[in-house]
């Protein structure tokens, strides 16, 4: 797992450009704390940041081959987790290697087939190739979308990142943001390449970038496809089952300490489990962590998305599965910290205005980072069987917009509470989310004979698989690595995904539950108390002197009312809660609070240009 970077220029000598390559490589340092590497030869340069996960000493970066026509180089950021059957069939075709990396694999691999190594390779990844023979920038990305990938085109070539804070760091690409770029962050329907600056796309998933002289080209090498499927429950659940088993095993591979995210619902259980008892065959324990708020359990309060707190559920696995286990507490102070803040938006480039969710999420993954290097999580379970609230509102299921807003709204209240309302008609971020649904439905594939019913379902599915799951995968991804931890997502092996996408509605929900094929493909390594626990979400706190924290910073911003943020924000609704007498008890006030916090703070950081015109 790394941190890739890399500037492709036609026209000029990047030999003169070292101080801007390597800004732009240490902006990835965060991803990539065990090594750096630059490589430049005409016109291209690249630079890597390395954490180091398989072959500690051999996989550094940037790799090169010389070939009789020119050399072929390789930046690469994730795991292929068939390397080493691709490294047995290209031995068998000549291929020598002098590493056990399966970043050499990835390169030989290309050298071999080109670009269509893509269709061959099992994992999360995003790299680039620069081939010397063609003078052309090849850039790949997974299927799923895992690894983050970005390109900013110039005039005479391309600059390109894992995050966008590489690209930033060039000054071909000014920090520029427009209201296709605010309609984008306030709403959450993550439009595929779409990266919010200006001038600034990402590679989507499953898909191929060429940068040569004439331009920029895009192929497809994955999508969704609508297959009959003809296999009944007993073998489906079994075949769920062996999938399972296999991604585990795969994915369980590395040469560094490795644990599982463990919050006590049945994905992370799961695959807990299943970790636990292979890595039991050899005599090894699993490691687990759960994220935990002080009083939490003691306090909880049951509400319409989370019925039980986590923490007994966690430890029933922990126990049934017999995991070396932790739970990593923390308190209102360590959420509301605006440092803490600050590391989260810099970690994802942009305020996403998820507050404490992100705040846990980083601080957890800090905590864990002291104690192993790799983390195997649930995360798009829900997407994958069809576990969210959504599939089961009959006003999602009715259609006309993204389900997850349904759901979202009615919880959440809308995302632009606290925005100035002429900046609000400006957006018309309805009219955006309206053209973003119809885009996103047009060309899914209907089987013959399949009912209306089923269809709709599938439609859910899908915009689940190519929308909402992308938000959280670049949420966990960005998380992590910004303190240097490879979290892999088992449940987003392109085989069970295809294989569950296809399987009927009635099958995925045949007891009339949510996950029905994944609950009775592991019931055998389930506590019972998981194997009945209905979906809860991702935990929130509760404690009420959070949203006191945030009252107060927020009473902090409005002393300065000279900020930018007040070009987007009102400052008058945002007074109206951070004033309140009593301490905001809404989820929708709250919302507005993180919200304002996190635009004031990326402001500083980032000095974005705003045309909202």
């Amino acid at each position: 797992m790394c941190g890739i970077t890399g500037w492709i220029s036609y026209d000029r000598d990047l030999g003169t450009e070292s101080a801007v390559l390597d800004a732009m490589t240490e902006t990835m340092a965060c991803r990539g704390p065990d090594d750096r590497g630059v490589w430049v030869q005409g016109p291209a340069a690249l630079g890597h940041r390395r954490l180091a996960i398989i072959d500690l000493p051999g996989g550094r970066q940037p790799m090169a081959a010389d070939t009789p026509h020119g050399s072929v180089a390789l930046v690469y950021s994730g795991e292929t987790y068939n390397f080493t059957e691709l490294r047995r069939e290209l031995g068998a075709r000549g291929h020598r290697f002098t590493t056990d990396s399966d970043t050499e694999v990835v390169l030989h691999g290309y050298l071999e087939w080109g670009e269509q190594v893509a269709e061959r390779l099992n994992g999360m990844y995003a790299f680039a190739v620069w081939d010397g023979r063609e003078d052309k920038l090849v850039m790949i990305r997974d299927r799923m979308g895992i690894k983050p990938f970005y390109y900013y085109p110039t005039p005479d070539g391309v600059l390109f990142g894992s995050e966008p804070k590489a690209i930033l760091a060039n000054p071909l690409a000014p920090a520029r943001v427009g209201l296709g770029g605010l309609r984008e962050l306030f709403t959450m329907i993550k439009t595929p390449g779409h990266a919010v600056w200006e001038g600034m796309a990402e590679v989507e998933p499953g898909t191929v970038v060429t940068v040569d002289r004439s331009g920029v080209h895009h192929r497809t090498y994955w999508q969704l496809e609508t297959r009959p499927h003809t296999d009944d429950r007993d073998t489906s659940i079994a075949t769920v089952r062996s999938l399972l088993d296999d991604i585990v095993r795969r994915q369980l591979v590395a040469d560094v300490p490795r644990c599982t995210l463990l919050s006590g619902g049945l994905d992370s259980s799961a695959m807990t489990a299943l970790a636990a008892r292979q890595l039991g065959e050899h005599g090894e324990k699993v490691r687990s962590f759960a994220v935990d708020f002080v009083g939490q359990s003691d306090n909880f309060v049951a509400d319409e998305l989370r019925g039980t707190p986590d923490t007994p559920f966690v430890h029933d696995v922990a126990r049934t599965a017999g995991t070396d286990h932790q739970d990593i507490v923390l308190d209102a102070q360590a959420l509301a910290d605006p440092e803490v803040r600050a590391k989260v938006i810099r970690a994802r480039d942009l305020p996403a205005g998820l507050g404490d969710m992100d705040a846990s999420l980083y601080l957890l993954f800090r905590a864990i980072r002291d104690q192993s290097t790799v983390a195997l999580s649930g995360e798009s379970a829900d997407e994958v069987f069809g576990g969210y609230l959504q599939f089961f509102d009959e006003e999602a299921r009715r259609g006309g917009t993204f389900p997850w807003l349904v759901q979202f709204s009615r919880h959440f209240g809308e995302d632009a509470e606290v925005l100035r309302p002429g900046l609000l008609d400006s957006l018309d971020l309805q009219g955006y989310v309206a053209d973003g649904y119809r885009t996103a439905v047009t060309g899914i594939q209907r089987l013959d004979g399949e009912s209306d019913f089923e269809f709709r379902m599938r439609q859910m599915s899908y915009l689940h698989l190519t929308r909402f799951v992308r938000i959280l995968l670049d949420r966990k991804d960005r998380a992590s690595m910004a303190v240097g931890l490879e979290v892999r997502v088992p449940f987003c092996d392109h085989r069970l995904v295809e294989y569950v996408y296809n399987t009927p509605w009635a099958l995925k929900s045949f007891d009339g539950r949510e996950k029905s094929l994944l609950r009775e493909a592991t019931a055998d390594v389930l506590p019972k108390s998981v194997y009945d626990r209905v979906k809860s979400p991702y935990p929130s706190t509760q404690d009420p002197k959070y949203a006191v924290a945030l009252q107060d910073q927020a009473k902090d911003l409005l002393a300065q009312p000279s900020h930018p943020v007040f070009d987007l924000v009102d400052p008058d609704r945002l007074a109206r809660v951070a004033h309140h007498d009593e301490p905001v008890s809404s989820q929708a006030q709250r919302r507005g609070l993180e919200r304002a916090l996190d635009l004031a703070q990326w402001m500083d950081m980032y000095r974005p240009e705003i045309s909202v015109s």
